[in-house]
């Protein structure tokens, strides 16, 4: 398996919130790549990969991965799930990150062991600090976990 252990898959189906997601992550600057999912199905394709990402070299393994909840068809909660099932994809962190403070999504995102829990803040600048907590912490402070073959 080849493995970016600085690489971020991004899976949001609203534009506006993976660019600025984006944007915070750059200026944090500790990510090589950062990979936009915007469903899904995509998400899974490029974890897996199938169809256009089926290129193990150019398509990685990420290192972490940031999953919206509410996603066009397959919803971010399957996402998790089959994350969490696959005996090579299991050990990447996964956090949710949402608009969703519902106790249900919480309690079902944990259930299906999500690594962590973040709603998004609705102003721009706190959101910011809150992706820059959040890139320091996964990607340079926490040991990463040694991927399977």
């Amino acid at each position: 398996m080849i493995y970016e252990p600085l690489s971020i898959l991004l899976v949001e189906d609203e534009k506006a919130h993976a660019e600025l997601t984006k944007r915070a992550i750059r200026r944090a600057g500790n990510v090589n790549r950062i990979i936009v999912a915007g469903d899904g199905e995509e998400a899974l394709d490029y974890l897996h990969n199938r169809g256009k990402y089926s290129d193990r070299l150019k398509n990685p393994t990420v290192g972490l991965i940031l999953l919206d909840i509410k996603l066009p068809g397959i919803d971010g909660i399957e996402v998790l799930k089959q994350i969490k099932e696959d005996p090579k994809l299991k050990k990447i962190p996964v956090i949710m990150l949402t608009t969703s403070d519902r106790e249900e999504d919480i309690d079902n995102s944990y259930d299906h062991y999500a690594n962590s829990y973040l709603t998004k803040p609705v102003g721009f600048k706190e959101f910011e600090e809150k992706i820059m907590q959040l890139n320091s912490y996964w990607l340079l402070i926490n040991e990463p976990p040694v991927l399977e073959e």
